[in-house]
């Protein structure tokens, strides 16, 4: 039984980038084993840590501000949690901080509202052709598109899924967008999809996600906090 939550923010760099969100999961579970932290188990015939990330990162994209909700049977302070799993971590994940969450809170998954990113493009149209194509993106009501993997077709809305987009820099070997993204539990936009959409020829050199927008907390349990 889970008596405490803790929110964590941490970031993801260098060579982690590249595994995927299983195996994401997977080096939680086993940070949470060695660092000796009381989780809390899932129910079932197979009891797991139960622990969520809010938003799954795709393979090559890093990030600075990530959260997960862990959930122990016995209460410890944040720095506490912070001061035994810390060590357990590999090279490319840093927490950032820990604070207690109110338990009633919702799921973790379900706040999530937005995403922000800043994306990395290769040099080749000036910024003012850039900006130009932005605002031709961004003034459209409607962009039909459609995703491809395996034999399975999706098709949605992709303008629906851009809440903002911005030259961020420009700098000697490209240019650097930033993008506010749709990231609820209904979907989410996709950089490499809104860069082929303003008509650039290549993908995103890198793709950086910097901040995960949630709604706001209940009154109720906002109150308490």
């Amino acid at each position: 039984m889970a008596i405490q939550r803790i929110r964590v923010t941490y970031g993801r760099r260098g060579p982690i980038k590249h595994i995927s969100h299983l195996d994401m999961i997977r080096m939680w579970q086993r940070a949470f084993r060695r660092a000796g932290l009381p989780i809390a188990q899932s129910e079932g015939h197979t009891p797991r840590p139960r622990f969520s990330l809010a938003s799954p990162l795709a393979v090559g994209v890093t990030a600075e501000a990530e959260l997960m909700d862990v959930y122990l049977r016995r209460r410890v302070s944040p720095f506490y949690f912070l001061k035994k799993l810390t060590p357990q971590l590999p090279e490319g994940i840093e927490i950032r901080e820990a604070n207690d969450a109110p338990m009633d809170w919702p799921s973790l998954q379900s706040q999530v509202q937005k995403a922000e990113y800043l994306v990395t493009v290769e040099a080749g149209p000036g910024s003012g052709d850039i900006e130009a194509a932005i605002h031709r993106l961004l003034d459209q009501t409607a962009i039909p598109w459609e995703h491809r993997r395996d034999k399975e077709v999706r098709r949605y809305d992709l303008r629906a899924q851009v809440h903002g987009m911005w030259l961020e820099e420009e700098r000697a070997d490209g240019l650097v967008l930033g993008m506010l993204l749709k990231a609820d539990p209904s979907g989410s936009g996709r950089p490499e999809q809104v860069v082929a959409a303003l008509g650039l020829p290549a993908s995103p050199k890198a793709v950086h996600r910097t901040k995960l927008i949630l709604a706001p907390p209940p009154r109720k349990a906002a109150a308490r906090r």
